[in-house]
């Protein structure tokens, strides 16, 4: 028996309730024990890059009804990454909780997620692993291309890169206003891989979606193709129980690492998959990004990491391909929504394009998964993207040019007077899962002006918050425990030495022992930290996880399964 029949099926008040005020065009067929599959669809206008999700739910729900399903549309909470304030991560919590709750506590039987912009998929597939039913998600893809003055223009990348051209004074304000509707220049998320981008390779990684969906362009017509499957697939899952307990597993993870780097992915997808581990009780931790990770090639010339973007991954071979160079660091075990296994796929996967997706024998770069480093500014922990640093930046040592808050770095950064030069390390703090609230992407911080108008373009840039997935640069993230958890990155003062060591995972204060043991966080941070909280940022506040963990909230971590304890009313 279905589990939506626990709802409907019977004689009495209550079924009477949930079949009448559900008959507005259903057919009475559709109680007899048909599978009830939710589209929960975050769509939004102020979610820009999801707004086009409402066609692609059409599509789905032709599928559904195909399949012998009943298509109903479950709008969610959204986060459109780049208009709400201060930061969408402050809430993918709140949405995975919301997601979560709501299909328990409807009757459905399975459900198709509909996600694209950055923490919709994260959200989508933790509140899916926390409820335990069956599920499809279909990315809802990347926009086309864009160009300006005759170069490829990536989404995100484009913006870090021409704002600094202007701080720098080699580009105009009005130049770089007019590049605005020739980067975004249709329906879709960023077209470089960036976090939104990764986090769907993600979900194909896992075996969440059909495979070779990923990536596919919001455009395109077969994204509404894969759609129509998708929605027929859920049906199938219902039938056979493939719940998201069946499909991840250790391998699974393993797998998505291993897709993280040969695809040059965004760090964000670090805390989402940690987070996501955290909800389906599967033990994973930093040591697995660096252990698995760090020693995969680098096989896609994608923005920011390379040159090219989405549209141009998916011409090339699209997703299944890459993984196909990198068949041999996969599990062949682990499982997808299909029932088959991932590596199944991987046959007959081919590249049109070398330039676009590289052999493993020819690569971008020879090791350039996600490095790990720990040491007395970062004792649980933090990360830097090689793919995305300047090589003689990897193993640096410079004085610490320390920020308390973002107000602060923002109010100083372009001062003439300035104490900076080149080999400066950067320090923005305070801006942690409970600092800033919410862990945002502030870490990728803008470089002096000063510094800018003589060439430089990197620098060692050191934060406990996350950039975007489409920023570049020697930028050293995610530093656990945050400063406003009371870390060791809240002791470090400017002037303080610090080594950047990539190659030997150490990030260290060069301090007297006895003189860091005895600090403690400076009076201007503890000032900057200080502020009135309510609602849900004091909930998030007082729950939320370090970044190591997957900055979830510690009451939420671990699954309730689908079971509703009470009866309705």
């Amino acid at each position: 028996m279905v589990r939506s029949a626990e709802w409907y099926s019977g004689t009495d008040r209550n079924s009477y309730i949930h079949r009448a005020w559900m008959r507005r065009g259903l057919p009475a067929d559709a109680f007899d024990g048909r599978p009830h599959i939710a589209i929960a669809n975050t769509a939004s206008d102020l979610t820009p890059c999801n707004a086009h999700l409402g066609e692609v739910a059409r599509s789905v729900k032709e599928g559904i009804w195909a399949a012998g399903g009943v298509p109903l549309e479950l709008p969610v909470m959204s986060l459109g990454e780049t208009q709400v304030r201060p930061t969408a991560m402050l809430w993918r919590n709140l949405a995975a909780m919301a997601i979560e709750e709501m299909l328990r506590a409807n009757p459905i039987d399975g459900a198709v997620l509909l996600g694209g912009c950055d923490k919709t998929i994260p959200a989508l597939l933790m509140a899916a692993a926390s409820v335990d039913l069956p599920v499809v998600l279909v990315p809802g893809g990347p926009m086309l291309n864009g160009s300006f003055r005759g170069e490829l223009l990536g989404c995100g990348t484009g913006v870090w890169q021409l704002s600094e051209e202007v701080r720098a004074g080699t580009l105009s304000a009005e130049a770089f206003l007019g590049s605005e509707s020739a980067m975004i220049r249709s329906r879709g998320h960023c077209n470089t891989m960036g976090t939104a981008s990764t986090m769907a390779v993600m979900a194909e990684a896992l075996g969440f979606t059909l495979p070779g969906t990923a990536g596919i362009p919001a455009p395109d017509s077969r994204l509404l193709e894969a759609a129509h499957a998708a929605g027929r697939m859920a049906v199938d899952a219902v039938a056979e129980d493939r719940r998201p307990s069946t499909i991840l597993s250790s391998a699974s993870f393993a797998n998505a690492i291993v897709a993280l780097a040969a695809i040059g992915g965004s760090t964000n997808a670090v805390v989402h998959l940690l987070a996501l581990a955290g909800r389906a009780g599967i033990a994973l931790t930093l040591d697995d990004f660096d252990r698995i990770g760090a020693e995969v090639p680098l096989l896609v010339d994608l923005q920011p990491a390379g040159r090219f973007l989405m549209e141009d991954l998916y011409r090339a071979g699209g997703v299944l391909a890459v993984l196909n160079e990198v068949r041999d660091r996969l599990d062949s075990e682990a499982m997808t929504v299909t029932g088959r296994t991932l590596a199944s796929y991987l046959a007959g996967a081919e590249v049109w394009d070398r330039e676009v997706i590289r052999t493993a024998a020819a690569p971008l770069q020879t090791a350039a998964g996600i490095a790990v480093l720990t040491g007395n500014l970062a004792p649980n922990g933090a990360l830097i993207k090689p793919a995305a640093a300047s090589e003689h930046l990897l193993l640096h040592r410079g004085r610490a040019l320390v920020f308390d808050s973002v107000e602060d770095l923002r109010a100083r950064i372009d001062d003439p007077d300035l104490d900076v030069d080149a080999d400066t390390v950067l320090v923005l703090r305070g801006c942690g899962p409970k600092g800033y609230p919410g862990m945002p992407e502030v870490a990728n911080l803008p470089l002096p002006s000063k510094l800018l108008a003589t060439g430089v373009r990197d620098m060692v840039r050191i934060c406990d918050g996350r950039m975007s997935g489409t920023a570049y640069g020697t930028v050293v993230l995610h530093v656990a425990p945050e400063a406003a958890a009371r870390g060791p990155l809240a002791k470090l003062r400017t002037g303080d030495w610090v080594l950047l060591d990539v190659a030997g995972r150490r990030l260290e204060a060069q301090v007297e022992p006895s003189e860091w043991e005895a600090r403690g966080p400076s009076p201007e941070l503890v000032q900057a930290l200080a502020r009135p909280r309510r609602g849900w940022e004091e909930l998030y506040v007082r729950s939320v996880q370090q970044a190591d963990t997957g900055a979830d909230l510690d009451f939420l971590v671990g699954s309730s399964g689908s079971a509703v304890s009470r009866e309705s009313h």
